[in-house]
């Protein structure tokens, strides 16, 4: 018989981390939020809703507006990584098509 972890497991919950913004923040709604963050409010609600996933960018500038380190608003929502990794494709340089 094998032994089962009895530890929740996280998963990814942009919710909790959202909830978590509005609240250290003393908003009212995500549109407040997305103010803060200055994006627009689909993008907010687009990530509530897992169709748009919290980059790198907007990570940092929850980070900035909060004071939340990028471990623990990782950590809200529930991404437990060891590293955050960027696709080499981020570092290539875009061919021109003119010349």
């Amino acid at each position: 018989m094998e032994h089962q972890s009895i530890q929740p497991k996280h998963h990814y919950d942009p919710d909790r981390l959202l909830a978590t913004l509005i609240s250290k923040l003393s908003l009212k709604n995500d549109a407040a939020l997305s103010r803060a963050l200055e994006v627009s409010p689909p993008v907010i609600s687009k990530i509530r809703h897992r169709r748009l996933p919290v980059t790198a960018s907007l990570l940092i500038r929850m980070h900035e507006v909060s004071a939340l380190s990028i471990a623990e608003l990782r950590h809200l929502m529930g991404d437990q990584r060891g590293k955050f990794r960027i696709s080499d494709k981020h570092f290539k340089p875009k061919l021109s098509t003119t010349h």
